[in-house]
């Protein structure tokens, strides 16, 4: 075996080994920034890990590990199109890292550079209305003729009418599961899973075996906003996963967007919240890309920059305006060498918090801006 082939699987051994112990996602990061990869973190020995946060359960699995769920892992991963992307690699989407919590690791089926395409999720009721659907499906197949990703979480009623859409559309569309990756919820949407898995993607920070359980869910949703520009509710209950999904992307400066509805509909009243809350009335796809495709073509901008390659199915947002030479020299100037939280760089600059997210993760993957819990500072003069 080469050592290239031999060092990725011993990676991908240790990834797997550190998430089974149950170690809560903070204290595996940290563990993973100290020591650059997980096979290296594993030889730090369990004094190392106490000092990093991880308890006395989670440094007992970590040197007696669950032979079976990591052999499960093993299994999964050695099938075509599937891998685990930890903290520390470089495929980790730039996105997710600047949500409050983000994931320790992924499992990914399918199109794993789906996970940096500028995307917008489509989320709503499962238990939506004939016409709920019919929406989604088509704002999700102008989304996605459009070149965003139709981000969802592959659930009955509004999440489905969205992949299948973006799928029939030929566009992206990626699933973020409360499951293993290879667990369908429900378990009708079998069929709809492996279809994304080969014409799309399909995400979990779950080991694969696990089950449906309700705490995932709200954990789940945290990841479908962390990967989107912008969260679109077409339909929800007062209260709904859908509400969760669009408060967590407010809370991460991103774009919300509910469709209104009739008053005597229940699955509209989410909707008329968050719209009464500040979310962005749409009554088109238009609307969303009008609000959504200068980010998208800013933070497109910047990962071509990045990776030195374009990135397959963003040209048609390009044509949209570029955020301007003036918005970046108003949030220069409200930067300092002093860490300085989005809030008051909103209040220094006068930008919106979603236009000052895209432009930070430009300058931050060119090098000239340094973040660190949620807070941001110059690199350089």
């Amino acid at each position: 075996m080469p050592a290239s082939t031999a060092q990725r699987h011993d990676e991908q051994h240790a990834l797997l080994r550190l998430l089974a112990s149950g170690a809560a996602a903070g204290g595996l990061r940290r563990l993973l920034d100290s020591h650059g990869s997980a096979t290296a973190a594993l030889a730090a020995g369990a004094r190392d890990w106490a000092s990093h946060g991880l308890g006395a359960d989670a440094r007992a699995a970590i040197r007696n590990p669950g032979r079976e769920a990591i052999a499960r892992g093993e299994c999964w991963l050695d099938a075509p199109g599937r891998q685990l992307i930890g903290w520390r690699d470089p495929d980790y989407p730039p996105l997710l890292r600047r949500i409050s919590g983000p994931p320790a690791m992924l499992f990914v089926a399918g199109d794993a550079g789906l996970l940096w395409r500028p995307a917008v999720a489509v989320v709503g009721s499962r238990a939506a209305t004939a016409g709920g659907c019919a929406n989604a499906a088509s704002f999700a197949a102008a989304l996605a003729a459009a070149g965003l990703c139709v981000t969802s979480g592959l659930a009955a009623g509004i999440d489905a009418a969205a992949h299948n859409a973006a799928l029939d559309a030929g566009g992206a569309t990626l699933a973020v599961l409360g499951t293993g990756p290879d667990i369908a919820y429900p378990p009708r949407h079998r069929p709809l899973l492996e279809r994304m898995a080969t014409h799309g993607a399909v995400v979990s920070e779950h080991l694969p075996g696990t089950q449906p359980l309700k705490q995932h869910f709200p954990s789940r949703n945290r990841i479908l906003a962390g990967l989107s520009l912008g969260t679109l509710v077409i339909e929800a209950a007062d209260r709904s996963g859908a509400l969760i999904t669009a408060r967590l992307a407010a809370d991460a400066g991103r774009e919300v967007f509910a469709l209104p509805g009739s008053i005597h509909n229940p699955m509209a009243r989410g909707c008329h919240r968050l719209i009464r809350e500040g979310a962005t009335l749409v009554e088109s796809a238009d609307e969303v890309l009008a609000l959504l495709g200068p980010l998208a073509a800013d933070l497109a901008r910047a990962l071509r920059g990045e990776l030195g390659t374009p990135i397959a199915g963003v040209e048609p947002i390009l044509e949209t305006t570029l955020p301007s030479d003036p918005d970046y020299n108003r949030l220069w100037q409200a930067l300092g060498h002093d860490p300085t939280g989005m809030d008051e760089l909103v209040e220094r600059s006068g930008l919106t918090a979603a236009a000052l997210s895209s432009m930070l993760l430009a300058l931050e993957l060119e090098g000239r801006v340094a973040a660190e819990h949620g807070r941001y500072c110059r690199i350089g003069v």
